[in-house]
């Protein structure tokens, strides 16, 4: 693991830092090649790109704060505002930067009378690939995110990771869980574990390919982005069943239940949604 991957003068320059610089910038540059393409005002693209990163870095922060909540408001002043509260290096959860981007760019396409649907759909490659990106920045700093010991739960895997050199290193990671009892209350740092954000990687890879493959064949607004919200959903879905995270209901995460929710909207959006004549006519043409 490399948290820090050198220094440029007084600057340190972070792993998780970098990679989720060149996640905005990929997804800007691909969100901008498909508001062309769509013939949509490119101004608004750098517009949208700024709310999402704003909104993205706030929601994930604040649903991280609702989640940490009883433990961080226990903690003394000092540490609150420290690298072991509201700093903390493992403090960015994904979905509440979704919920709170997509919030922010729904009201400023509708005050700029931009079709909401069109613009989620312009994004959806951007928003899957960019995942992705960022994904690597959370293996390389090892905040936690990783998945369960190898040992624990496929052992016959050969790529399991030491992450004892990570921000967050096992023994932090399971400190206080039902799993660090079975290593007698403290889980080896150098306890090789599933590497799940690089899991997360090739999952947001192929849902990429597949939707720039769709983006010319869905001809009708919120297709695109209901297919992207099916595909990442469940993606997330299945990998968290090998993280070690709090079970709410039914077994499941809230990371898990929120997938759930996006995959029940992605499936009505997908499904309500109309087929254009374009794409009638390109499936009847591959069934001939």
């Amino acid at each position: 693991m490399i948290p820090k991957l050198f220094q440029l003068g007084p600057i340190p320059v972070y792993s998780y830092g970098l990679m989720l610089g060149i996640c905005f910038i990929v997804a800007s540059w691909l969100l901008n090649k498909e508001f062309k393409r769509r013939k949509l005002d490119e101004n608004a693209a750098i517009n949208v790109t700024f709310i999402a990163l704003i909104g993205g870095v706030i929601g994930s922060k604040l649903l991280y704060v609702i989640e940490e909540w009883k433990s961080i408001t226990s903690m003394p002043l000092t540490k609150v505002f420290s690298t072991d509260g509201l700093f903390s290096p493992a403090g960015l959860t994904f979905y509440g930067g979704l919920i709170l981007a997509t919030g922010l760019i729904y009201f400023y396409t509708r005050s700029k009378k931009i079709p909401f649907l069109r613009v989620c759909d312009s994004a959806a490659p951007s928003l899957a690939i960019g995942y992705g990106i960022a994904r690597i920045g959370c293996h390389l700093s090892g905040d936690g995110d990783y998945g369960l010991p190898v040992s624990e739960f496929m052992s016959w895997v050969p790529w399991g990771t030491n992450y004892s050199y990570g921000t967050l290193p096992p023994s932090i990671a399971f400190r206080g869980t039902e799993l660090a009892q079975k290593f007698g209350g403290v889980v080896p740092d150098a306890t090789l574990c599933h590497p799940t954000p690089m899991y997360e990687l090739v999952f947001a890879v192929i849902i990429f390919s597949v939707l720039w493959a769709k983006r010319k064949v869905f001809k009708v607004d919120g297709k695109l982005f209901g297919l992207y919200l099916i595909l990442s959903g469940a993606a997330r879905l299945l990998v968290e069943f090998i993280r070690l995270n709090p079970r709410l209901i039914f077994g499941l995460s809230e990371a898990q239940i929120i997938s759930v929710v996006l995959i029940i909207l992605g499936i009505y959006l997908y499904v309500k949604i109309p087929v254009s004549k374009a794409e009638q006519k390109s499936q009847n043409t591959k069934k001939k």
